[in-house]
């Protein structure tokens, strides 16, 4: 009774931990490992971040062009020490200083980009202290200045505020295309990982397999030999065959535990979880022309946005070493100024102030410099100009290359799953011809290697025609599937 109950316990603690274990197996397929890596990946979370601190500096762009209101000023400036006096016959006296000062100023500042000066409006005041004062000294001092208008102009120089609005949109937009194609890239790079997962997972399927066959044609074999039908040698061969079987099955199990860590390490899956995937069995029927491959290439990918960025940038090079060649600047302000005992006195019937100065710095004789900084700005751009040239050359080599390389794999993809159903059935047959002695164990040896290569092709052939799917995509951000758009301006980071 008790041995009884011992195997009865046994095999309930077997069928729970099995249990357990099969609980943990997860089917997806290649549109759920893709939805999950673009949603939960590392590499993926890793193209949200630079998505949002792209956008955030375009914010910070535009934030320049925005009225800017700050309160500045000193709040106090204490002095106590002896202070070297000039007097008038020009003998140095030393004066005990003991006093304070403070200002604050309130201003509104706005950027005026087309010419890239500023305009502000500004309203200040300031309070000394003399705490030395005696007798009939006033202690305490103020000046203010009701409100103030000031014009900071530069003339013929560089406008940073002109030339950043024709290249920071572009550079946001480009950021906004480049992380349509991260996430493309995403979907190729686990589809890769997806199929040698599922290589492997074929192979050791195959491998399996092959060694329940090979210990059937073993267990033939062994009769043939007890009744003299077969020789000695073709057993001993196909005992060699079940125990390389069983090293086949030995490889191909930790080929695919190394293949799926690498999957769950990549897509951030649990490594406890089984992972179970399954062999796409439809292809996408879609036809994709090389001429529309380019036009939505350069309608939708961050390169068309980069090459007019790089232009302006070098255009902005060349604007920025002529601009150098002489400075002007000019200065103006116009508002009300007064100085008296009381801080409110200093709002009552203010005084006139205004400022016009304009300051320029020419060189006479420079010996080349501006000439030489010029020439090289223009030689720069010009070098710009044919990388540029040469960028959208190759660009348009490329789409073409992808575009024919994916209809020769869709092409090639029919030919290998053909292949593989045909030597399948062929395997079957030669089996069975086997089992009734029409076929040596040559014949039939033979007959599983080419099933087994042609599954493998089949399977690799998979993977070379989904990588080049997902490559067609990222090269022109456009679903030829569905004939949509991967892009569209419209996307971007939200705050919410």
């Amino acid at each position: 009774m008790n041995k009884r109950y011992l195997i009865v316990t046994v095999t309930l603690l077997f069928l729970i931990i099995f249990s357990g274990r099969a609980q943990q197996v997860v089917s997806y397929t290649l549109e759920d490992i893709i939805a999950r890596a673009k949603n939960q990946s590392p590499a993926a979370l890793n193209a949200d971040t630079r998505r949002e601190n792209n956008y955030w500096i375009y914010k910070l762009y535009q934030s320049d062009y925005n009225p800017q209101l700050n309160l500045e000023g000193t709040l106090p400036s204490y002095s106590q020490a002896f202070n070297s006096v000039e007097q008038p016959d020009g003998t140095i006296e030393f004066r005990e200083v003991r006093q304070n000062y403070a200002d604050l100023e309130l201003g509104l500042r706005q950027v005026i980009g087309p010419t890239g000066g500023t305009i502000s409006v500004n309203s200040s005041s300031s309070r000394f202290d003399n705490f030395l004062a005696t007798g009939n000294e006033n202690q305490t001092r103020w000046n203010g200045v009701p409100v103030n208008v000031r014009l900071i102009q530069p003339i013929f120089a560089y406008n940073r505020y002109k030339w950043d609005r024709k290249i920071e949109p572009k550079l946001y937009e480009e950021s906004k295309r480049e992380y349509v194609e991260e996430m493309e890239q995403i979907s190729g790079r686990v589809t890769q990982m997806f199929f040698s997962f599922l290589v492997a997972q074929v192979n050791l399927d195959i491998a399996t397999k092959n060694l329940l066959n090979s210990e059937a044609i073993l267990q033939i074999e062994q009769g043939r030999y007890n009744i003299g039908t077969t020789y000695e040698d073709k057993l001993l061969q196909v005992e060699l065959q079940v125990l390389e079987a069983r090293q086949g099955v030995a490889q191909a199990r930790l080929d695919m535990e190394s293949s799926s860590l690498q999957l769950k390490s990549y897509i951030g899956l649990n490594e406890s979880t089984a992972l179970n995937l399954v062999l796409p069995s439809e292809i996408p029927d879609f036809q994709v022309r090389v001429e529309d491959a380019i036009e939505y290439a350069f309608q939708n990918r961050s390169d068309a946005i980069k090459f007019d960025r790089e232009r302006l940038q070098a255009q902005a090079v060349v604007a920025q070493a002529r601009g150098q060649r002489f400075q002007m600047n000019l200065n103006a302000s116009y508002g009300y100024n007064k100085a008296d005992l009381m801080w409110s006195d200093i709002y009552s019937n203010p005084n006139t102030q205004a400022l016009v100065n304009l300051t320029i710095n020419v060189p006479i004789l420079d010996w080349g410099r501006n000439k030489a900084r010029m020439s090289m700005a223009k030689a720069n751009q010009k070098l710009t100009e044919f990388e540029i040239d040469q960028e959208i050359i190759t660009f348009e080599q490329t789409i073409f290359t992808k575009v024919r390389n994916f209809i020769m794999l869709k092409d090639q993809l029919e030919i290998s799953k053909t292949s593989d159903l045909v030597a399948d059935k062929r395997y079957e047959i030669s089996f069975r011809r086997y089992q009734s002695g029409n076929v040596t164990i040559t014949d039939l040896g033979i007959a599983q290697q080419d099933k087994d290569t042609n599954r493998r092709r089949y399977v690799e052939s998979l993977k070379d025609f989904w990588t080049a799917y997902y490559e067609l995509r990222e090269l022109t951000l456009y679903d030829f599937e569905a004939k949509e758009l991967l892009y569209t301006p419209e996307m971007g980071f939200s705050e919410d």
